[in-house]
């Protein structure tokens, strides 16, 4: 079993709207935070590494100033969404991704409300960014509401 880091800014970080919180600075630790605990927990379970730690900093940018869930972020087959998986309310599982009764490796509408797409193919994010941006602007219902559709892209 790998040697959990220390991260004393990440402890303070159960969902998203706790990043506002923070300053620049801080939020600088804690994406050195976030990187360090991806790597430990990959390290146990497996996975894809090398996507999620290429979008840390933008991962903890794109939580820090969107409101997700209602702004919806749609992760381009979402091997770069361990570190999102972590600061969505999932930290406390992370070590069981890819495991049976786990995290999926994927994101998964049916885990999280921050999971507003599930991802499985290269290249969709796009389009289904469009989708939530249509359906928003004629006003279709989503039990969190429809603000901004941000396609991460870039891993497929």
């Amino acid at each position: 079993m790998s040697h959990r880091p220390n991260t004393p800014l990440l402890d303070r970080v159960q969902l998203p709207e706790d990043l506002k919180r923070f300053s620049d600075a801080e939020l600088i630790q804690v994406a050195e935070e976030l990187r360090q605990e991806t790597i430990s927990a990959v390290s146990e379970t497996g996975g894809h590494l090398g996507a999620g730690l290429g979008v840390v900093e933008l991962t903890v940018a794109l939580h820090a100033i969107f409101d997700t869930p209602r702004d919806k972020i749609i992760w381009d087959v979402s091997h770069q969404a361990y570190p999102h998986k972590i600061l969505t309310g999932r930290r406390d599982r992370i070590r069981t991704l890819r495991q049976q009764d786990g995290l999926s490796g994927f994101t998964k509408r049916a885990e999280s409300a921050y999971d507003p797409f599930g991802a499985a193919h290269s290249s969709t994010s796009i389009s289904a960014a469009l989708g939530f941006a249509v359906a928003r602007d004629l006003g279709g219902a989503c039990d969190t509401g429809h603000g901004d559709a941000i396609a991460v892209i870039g891993d497929g």
